[in-house]
């Protein structure tokens, strides 16, 4: 009586181990699910942040072409002006000869009015009739056509003169409105252009504002961009270390209920033999079968547990190497868009990348051997935090085509 008692307090112990173990494990791959969920959100973060990070370079390096043809503009305005200053200068200079020419002609104007007022007074102070007299008091015919010649040419030398004083007044005159009319339009073209220089040098400043706020959102984007690196780092550590968690419960429970199993077939074995030593012949013959049921539950219980133990076995009995866990896989490659002001050179350790060796990852020592899908890799390279393995590609369309995985990640050395 008192071996059942014990063995049923053995199988309520055991069967309450057994009971509990599967809500831990429960637990922790709730967690594990959590914990992905929130890191696969962040990656969508990390997208989008990295969207906005090139949005934001495309529209500053626009801004900075636009604000490089404003220069060359500026410096054209600037030129102009300079230009029309020297053409101004010159037409004033040409309009003071200008002047000084047609003070000339006044003058010599004036001094033709006062010739010509005396010749007019002398032939109405004298009439025509003198022209007369002087004709016919010709001493013979050739002195007569001498004298008529020469009225003549006094007459259309006084015409001549006019005509010439007219000419050249109306010259000058046009000239000094030519020059004036082109001084003018030089002054309202300097007027433009100096007005129209203010108004590109507000279109700079405006610009090289924008400028800095671009400057200024790329940077908060950038940091965002490493919080959300250093986060994302940190979660697949936790998730790694969950993963862990759980594979040791897993060994845990296994070895539970392997524990169980045993102390299950030594109580059945106690209590057998037991029941051997206390009965009679008759009644040993009769309770052979009870004993026989009990062996065939021992044999049974190997059986059952043998497939926990099998699949709880570690990832270094499958001669991959050191499970590390489930990691994030990306690619890059060395041109400038992947690798920026590093492009074409060296990796972080000094060496030139290669496809299908190199891979970057933190947290490791660089040569670190890892096994990802059956390839084996070295860790020649930074960039990304423990957890996420940048694999490098010989070209950046690989890369792409690579897009995001996860994979199992072992370390072979």
């Amino acid at each position: 009586m008192k071996s059942k008692r014990v063995l049923s307090m053995i199988l309520i112990c055991v069967l309450i181990v057994v009971g509990t173990i599967p809500t831990y494990a429960a637990t922790t791959q709730e967690k594990i699910d959590n914990a992905r969920a929130a890191r696969n959100k962040m990656r969508t973060s990390l997208d989008e942040t990295k969207n906005k990070i090139e949005n934001l370079e495309s529209k500053k390096g626009e801004s900075e072409l636009y604000l490089s043809e404003l220069n060359t503009q500026l410096e054209d305005l600037k030129n102009s002006l300079i230009q029309l200053q020297e053409d101004e200068e010159k037409k004033q200079a040409e309009l003071e000869v200008v002047q000084e020419e047609l003070d000339a002609a006044r003058a010599e104007e004036e001094r033709q009015y006062e010739d010509m007022k005396l010749r007019i007074q002398f032939m109405y102070e004298k009439s025509s009739s003198n022209y007369l007299v002087m004709l016919f008091s010709a001493s013979d015919f050739t002195d007569f056509l001498n004298r008529a010649d020469n009225i003549s040419q006094i007459s259309e030398y006084d015409r001549n003169m006019l005509k010439n004083y007219q000419e050249t007044k109306d010259l000058i005159k046009e000239k000094e409105e030519q020059v004036q009319e082109e001084k003018e339009a030089i002054a309202v073209l300097k007027d433009e252009s100096a007005q129209k220089q203010v108004e590109v040098e507000l279109v700079m400043d405006s610009t090289n504002e924008q400028i800095d706020e671009y400057k200024a959102d790329i940077e908060n984007a950038e940091s965002e961009e490493v919080a959300l690196l250093n986060k994302i780092s940190n979660q697949e550590s936790a998730i790694n270390g969950l993963i862990a968690q759980a594979k040791a419960e897993e060994e845990a429970a296994a070895k539970a209920r392997a524990e169980a199993a045993a102390a299950k077939a030594a109580a059945a074995q106690q209590q057998a033999s037991a029941s051997q030593s206390s009965s009679s012949g008759g009644e040993a013959a009769s309770s052979s079968k009870p004993a026989k049921k009990q062996s065939a539950e021992v044999t049974s219980t190997p059986e059952a547990t043998s497939t926990p133990e099998a699949t709880s076995a570690p990832a270094e009995s499958s001669g991959q190497g050191t499970y590390l866990g489930n990691f994030r896989l990306t690619a890059y490659c060395s041109c400038s868009r992947c690798c920026g002001k590093w492009s074409g050179g060296p990796t972080a350790s000094g060496v030139m990348p290669s496809a299908g060796r190199t891979v970057a990852m933190g947290g490791v020592p660089f040569g670190t051997k890892l096994r990802i899908n059956g390839t084996v890799y070295t860790v020649e390279d930074r960039g990304t935090g423990y957890g996420h393995v940048d694999i490098f590609f010989s070209s950046h369309s690989a890369a792409l085509s690579f897009g995001s995985q996860s994979a199992d990640v072992y370390q072979v050395n």
